[in-house]
C-alpha cells in the first residue's frame, strides 16, 4: 500500500496520483549504461537512482496535496488546498520540448511544496486548482 493510500484521513479521497517524467530517469539510465562499460560502482549508483525513482509518490485528494520521498526513511511535504495561495509552474527549455518540469506550490506564510520533474506540469496544474476551488 502506497504512503499517500495509508495516510488518508476518514472522508478523504485520492483525486490524482503525479507521475515522474520520462526524463527524470535518464540519469538512471546513464549510470546503467556506465555501469555496462565499467562494471564498476556504477551499477550501485544505478540500483540506488531506481531505487530512489521508485519511491517519491505525489499526489492530491480532496484535503491536501501531498509528496513523500524517501527509500528507507521518509520525508513528507504536506500542504491543506485551503492553505494554498500559488501554483507556480517552473520549465526550462528542454522541460517544453519533452512536457516536464516543476509545479511549485506556495502556501501561507514561508511554505512550499515542489513536484520535480513532473510530466504535464500544465495538467497537474489544472488538477490541483480544479480539486481547490470546485466548481459548485
Amino acid at each position: 500500500m502506497s504512503y499517500i493510500e495509508d495516510s488518508l484521513s476518514s472522508g478523504e479521497v485520492i483525486h490524482k496520483v503525479f507521475q515522474l517524467h520520462w526524463f527524470a530517469k535518464v540519469p538512471m539510465y546513464c549510470w546503467l549504461v556506465l555501469g555496462l562499460v565499467t562494471f564498476g560502482l556504477t551499477w550501485l549508483i544505478a540500483l540506488y537512482e531506481y531505487f530512489r525513482l521508485r519511491s517519491i509518490e505525489q499526489g492530491v485528494t480532496n484535503k491536501r496535496v501531498i509528496l513523500k520521498n524517501g527509500i528507507i526513511s521518509r520525508h513528507t511535504e504536506e500542504m491543506k488546498l485551503s492553505s494554498i495561495e500559488t501554483v507556480e509552474i517552473e520549465q526550462g527549455i528542454w522541460g517544453r520540448m519533452f512536457g516536464y518540469g516543476t509545479v511549485k506550490l506556495t502556501g501561507r506564510g514561508i511554505s512550499d511544496v515542489k513536484f520535480r520533474n513532473i510530466d504535464d506540469p500544465m495538467q497537474v496544474k489544472r488538477d490541483i486548482e480544479s480539486v481547490s476551488n470546485p466548481i459548485d
